[in-house]
């Protein structure tokens, strides 16, 4: 599932590229890319047609591009495979392509939403008060985002009764934060994944989270994490950063801070990557 930097560097393209430009046409060619419009394809085509499209913008892993003359905005979710890129009109279709946008100039391109899997779409929803789609202004800020609160993270985390690792995923508490970045930044801080978030301490949480910001700005600067070619930015091509990772994916592989071979340790229905030495787990204090 892409994460932060995969999704902000889409969104990086979506802006230099779809910006500005209006909606002449949209063809809806596979249903399931647009279920979360409930209205249906045809809808969604005719409600695009003839609107600007704003400056795209994200919050965590959600990206959306708003429609200027309205009130709205085309969310985009791109689940485990799905691609927006933006092709010349004059390029074969793409074997999955599901969703294809035209525009009404002379720019000679086109945006399309390709998704083998199909668990990804494109919806079209009301505007919150803040600006997002109504559906997700319930996601807490991310920490790239300038507005996002250090002190208010870490006084939400003193009163969950939790970990570390599933309160950096928690989309209530911040965004944009998944299983790949939460590994990566847990290593850097030295901390197990199952640390009891009670037990987290001011400095700790201001270091895990400078470790959090650093490692996905890493990231974005080589474009992302690609482990195949599902992932791909709006022009086709490939992150960098999976061989920069220092946790995720290493099992056996010696620690790049001690030597240490690393563990890997299934986790809600995922695997948690870490270093048995310099990340030691919590001991448990039983009752006397």
């Amino acid at each position: 599932m892409p994460e932060l930097p995969e999704v902000e560097v889409v969104r990086r393209g979506l802006e230099r590229w779809v910006t500005g430009r209006t909606v002449s046409e949209v063809q809806v060619l596979h249903p399931r890319s647009v279920r979360r419009h409930l209205a249906g394809g045809e809808d969604f085509a005719v409600r695009l047609k003839g609107h600007r499209i704003g400056a795209a913008r994200r919050r965590g892993k959600y990206l959306w591009l708003p429609l200027e003359d309205t009130d709205a905005s085309v969310l985009g979710h791109l689940g485990m495979s799905g691609q927006l890129l933006v092709q010349p009109e004059s390029a074969p279709d793409e074997k999955h392509l599901r969703i294809r946008v035209r525009f009404d100039d002379v720019l000679g391109t086109e945006l399309r939403f390709v998704d083998q899997r199909t668990f990804g779409g494109l919806s079209l929803h009301d505007d919150s008060p803040d600006g997002l789609p109504d559906v997700i202004a319930h996601i807490a800020r991310d920490p790239l985002d300038p507005l996002f609160d250090d002190d208010a993270f870490y006084a939400a985390l003193r009163l969950r009764r939790t970990t570390v690792k599933r309160a950096l995923l928690d989309q209530s508490l911040i965004s944009g934060v998944g299983n790949i970045y939460a590994d990566e930044a847990l290593w850097r801080a030295r901390l197990h994944y199952e640390r009891p978030t009670a037990t987290l301490t001011r400095p700790r949480v201001t270091e895990l989270l400078g470790h959090a910001r650093d490692v996905m700005n890493a990231a974005l600067a080589v474009g992302g994490t690609s482990f195949d070619s599902l992932y791909v930015n709006v022009n086709g091509e490939s992150g960098y950063f999976e061989r920069s990772l220092d946790a995720y994916g290493r099992e056996d592989e010696p620690c790049r801070r001690c030597g240490t071979a690393m563990r890997r340790r299934p986790w809600m229905n995922r695997s948690s990557y870490f270093c048995p030495r310099c990340q030691r787990p919590p001991v448990s204090r039983r009752p006397r």
